[in-house]
């Protein structure tokens, strides 16, 4: 069975939101402090403009590109995974 391929920029942009947004996310569990709560506010709107553009870019890549497509059209989809994450902390927020 091959390996699922990705780009390095999606893939390492999906790390990283991933990452950050957890962080945030159990910081504010652990302190209930409302600093992260501003934090994870701002954090979502500067990661939804830059995971926007890499996902644009990794959609352009994949419709224009005919020798690598694959890894790119993996990695616009992988970056959409982010939504239903940032839905689940958002909803464990809101429970908490």
């Amino acid at each position: 069975m091959e390996r699922v391929k990705f780009s390095p920029v999606g893939k390492s942009l999906f790390l990283i939101s991933w990452l950050l947004g957890t962080i945030i996310l159990l910081a504010f569990w652990i302190s209930e402090s409302w600093f992260f709560v501003w934090l994870g506010f701002y954090y979502v709107v500067i990661a939804v403009v830059i995971n926007m553009i890499i996902f644009c870019s990794e959609l352009l890549t994949f419709l224009t590109d005919v020798s690598d497509k694959k890894s790119h059209g993996n990695s616009a989809l992988l970056i959409l995974l982010n939504i239903p994450i940032a839905a689940f902390y958002f909803f464990i927020f809101i429970n908490i």
